[in-house]
């Protein structure tokens, strides 16, 4: 499948849910692409090629979603998987750092010495929206002295200008709307 053809198959994929979780939103639901296997293999090798050689030591996976393409993605990248979650998820000890979301006020944390001190990392999730969840995590990947190297998304909703907040950051999206 050409490369045009594949992202506007996986576009197919994205189900628009309006006013979920509040009114006025458009939730761009990604079950029916993971539903898809060759949708999800068609995301998964768009974001692990853009890696290729870049030696990549770990990838974050936020919570929930970000587990998903999070470890599919570092077991092609051959690098650690490092989950990023709610607080009271983890049972050793573990940083945790408080932000803001579009909606909230959240907090992540990340077990201590997940990462090596000068680690490369990959944050990953599904959506980029405000950029307050990645920003979030690439504090607790700085924390453990390792490097944001890139963050990589399935969805990027250019309006809110997430990207804004993870510059300079390099920042690959599969799909923009």
């Amino acid at each position: 499948m050409r490369s045009a053809d594949a992202l506007t198959y996986v576009k197919s994929k994205i189900r628009d849910i309006p006013d979920f979780p509040t009114q006025g939103i458009l939730f761009k639901d990604i079950t029916p692409l993971l539903a898809d296997p060759p949708a999800f293999h068609i995301v998964l090798d768009a974001i692990a090629e853009r890696f290729i050689g870049a030696h990549i030591d770990a990838i974050v996976g936020v919570e929930a979603r970000g587990f998903i393409f999070g470890g599919a993605l570092a077991a092609r990248l051959n690098a650690s998987f490092v989950p990023a979650r709610k607080p009271g998820k983890l049972p050793a000890p573990s940083d945790r750092v408080a932000y803001k979301t579009e909606y909230s006020t959240a907090e992540l944390e990340m077990h201590k010495n997940s990462l090596a001190r000068g680690a490369r990392v990959v944050v990953v999730d599904d959506v980029l929206a405000t950029g307050g969840t990645a920003k979030a995590s690439a504090e607790l990947v700085a924390t453990q002295g390792a490097e944001v190297v890139a963050y990589a998304f399935v969805i990027e909703l250019s309006l809110l200008k997430g990207r804004e907040r993870l510059s300079p950051g390099r920042v690959e999206s599969v799909l923009t709307y």
